[in-house]
């Protein structure tokens, strides 16, 4: 059974798997901001930055199998006075032998249910174009903002377009 949990604080374990999946993704060709191979210091540092960056007002979920971390997103929302309606998605990922059971679905609307009690009605994203992710976003209700070309370097090195979406959501009302 999967399990979607909000982390306010790491184990130890989840640490670990959190470090696994970082790794599983970057192996497996994602494109979420390093390049391989991916080292464990190197993750492990990451995730000790998500970990400080929770304690401020990052909103880490993670999915769980049997115990495990097998996925995660994050809900960063934006800090700025102009933007107090806005947040961005980040790192959404799946350990690649639990793709195709739904849970970047699972992740993705939790981390939109916890952006509306938050008052946020605008999310923002961007992903490699022409990845697994650019194809489900749009299935997801999500709006193609525009695409910037050789705007980041995908995990090989070579320099891939980055497209932006949009999606409007309800304040969560009560």
């Amino acid at each position: 059974m999967i399990r979607i949990e909000r982390l306010a604080t790491l184990t130890p374990r989840q640490f670990d798997d959190l470090c696994d999946l970082l790794v599983d993704a970057v192996e497996s060709g994602a494109s979420v901001g390093f390049l391989s191979p991916i080292s464990r210091a190197t993750a492990s540092e990451y995730w000790h930055g998500v970990e400080a960056a929770i304690a401020l007002d990052l909103v880490l979920f993670a999915a769980e199998v049997e115990g495990k971390v097998v996925g995660s997103v994050q809900l960063v929302p934006c800090p700025k006075e102009n933007g107090q309606h806005r947040a961005e998605i980040q790192k959404l990922f799946v350990l690649r032998g639990h793709q195709g059971r739904g849970m970047a679905t699972q992740l993705m609307q939790a981390a939109e249910q916890a952006a509306a009690s938050m008052g946020r009605t605008l999310l923002v994203l961007d992903t490699h174009e022409g990845s697994l992710a650019d194809a489900m976003y749009p299935g997801w209700g999500w709006q193609r903002a525009g695409a910037i070309p050789d705007y980041a370097a995908g995990p090989d090195g070579s320099l891939h377009p980055t497209v932006y979406y949009y999606k409007r959501i309800a304040p969560e009302t009560g």
